[in-house]
C-alpha cells in the first residue's frame, strides 16, 4: 500500500462527506478492493481511525502518526479469534466515545470486543427508515444490538421495541436513546429469542406498523441455533405475522455467501407461509463509501393483508 493509493481513497470520500462532516463524521475511508486495496479496511470514526486486515501484520503506512488522527487502532479479521482491536498510536480511547451520522450520536467503544457499537454498512437503511417512521407507529426492531434502528424511528416518534439476546447491548441502546435526547423509558427492550418473542407477540394480538430483521449469520441461544440460510424464511414469516394490514418489513442480511436472488426468495417465501402479501419490493444499495463487494442485502417489503 503506498501514500498515494490512499489520498485516492480520502478524496473520493471527501467528495462524499466533506460537506456533511458535521452530520457525519463515521464512515468507511478504505474498502478492500473496492480501493484497489486489497485485504485492508480502514474506518475513519470521527478523528479514530480503526484499521482493519487479514494478514497478521500492520501495513507499515499505518504505523506512524498521521495529521488530524488522533488514534489509530488495529483489527484482525478473523472469524475464529473475534479479538477486540489493538491500540497502535496515539490518545487511547479507553472511553466510549460518540460519532454522528445524518445528525444522530452513537456511542462507540474501541474495548468492547469485536464489534464496535454500530455497522456503518447500515446508513441508507436507518436514513430511509427516519424518513419512512411516523409519529406513533409502533416499530419492532429485532437483534437490535446497540438499538441503532431504534434510535432513528424514535427520532421521528415512532414507539420502539428493541429485541436482543444481550442486556449489555440493550444497555448500550438506552445510552444511545439518551444520546440523543430520547428518554428510554418511553420506549420498550426486551431480552431474548427473536422467533419466540414474535410468536409471544402474536398470540397477545401484538402488532407493529413496522418491523426490522437484521439478524447475525448464525446465532445461538437457549431456545436453539439460528442461521439465516435456514431459517431467514421462518424469521420473516414469525414477522409477517405481527405485521400491521398496511405495514412494512426491513428485511436484511450481511450473509456474505448469501446471493441477492436467494435472499429474496427466502423473504417471499416467508411472506407467503405468514399467510400476507406483497404490494411493493424495494431493495436498498449499500452507502457509497461501501465500493468492495455489495455483499449487504436488503429489501424494503410492503405488506397488505
Amino acid at each position: 500500500m503506498t501514500e498515494s493509493s490512499l489520498t485516492r481513497a480520502q478524496e473520493k470520500r471527501s467528495s462524499l462527506f466533506g460537506s456533511t462532516s458535521s452530520t457525519t463524521n463515521a464512515f468507511r475511508l478504505i474498502d478492500g478492493e473496492g480501493d484497489q486495496l486489497p485485504g485492508i479496511i480502514l474506518d475513519c470514526l470521527d478523528t479514530v481511525w480503526l484499521v482493519s486486515t487479514r494478514d497478521r501484520s500492520l501495513p507499515r503506512l499505518f504505523t506512524t502518526p498521521r495529521p488530524g488522527v488522533t488514534a489509530l487502532y488495529w483489527k484482525r479479521l478473523d472469524q475464529d479469534q473475534k479479538e477486540a482491536p489493538q491500540w497502535i498510536w496515539g490518545e487511547k480511547r479507553e472511553a466510549p466515545f460518540l460519532v454522528i451520522e445524518n445528525g444522530v450520536h452513537f456511542e462507540l467503544s474501541l474495548q468492547a470486543g469485536y464489534s464496535q457499537g454500530i455497522f456503518l454498512d447500515q446508513r441508507e437503511n436507518r436514513s430511509r427508515l427516519r424518513h419512512r417512521a411516523r409519529p406513533g407507529d409502533r416499530v419492532l426492531n429485532t437483534f437490535s444490538y446497540t438499538c441503532a434502528f431504534s434510535v432513528v424511528a424514535a427520532l421521528s416518534q415512532a414507539v420502539t421495541t428493541s429485541l436482543d439476546l444481550s442486556n449489555t447491548y440493550l444497555t448500550w441502546g438506552k445510552r444511545n436513546f439518551q444520546a440523543n435526547g430520547i428518554d428510554p423509558s418511553s420506549q420498550y427492550f426486551c431480552k431474548g429469542d427473536a422467533l419466540t418473542w414474535m410468536h409471544r407477540f402474536a398470540k397477545q394480538g401484538r402488532r407493529f406498523h413496522g418491523i426490522i430483521l437484521d439478524p447475525p449469520t448464525f446465532s445461538r441461544s437457549r431456545e436453539g441455533t439460528f442461521s439465516v440460510r435456514k431459517d431467514y424464511h421462518r424469521l420473516v414469516a414469525a414477522a409477517a405475522a405481527i405485521i400491521e394490514p398496511e405495514g412494512w418489513l426491513l428485511a436484511t442480511s450481511n450473509d456474505r455467501g448469501l446471493t441477492h436472488a436467494r435472499f429474496e426468495s427466502l423473504v417471499r417465501q416467508g411472506v407467503i407461509k405468514g399467510r400476507r402479501q406483497i404490494t411493493k419490493l424495494t431493495p436498498t444499495s449499500m452507502p457509497p463509501d461501501f465500493t468492495g463487494e455489495p455483499y449487504l442485502k436488503s429489501l424494503w417489503v410492503d405488506l397488505r393483508g
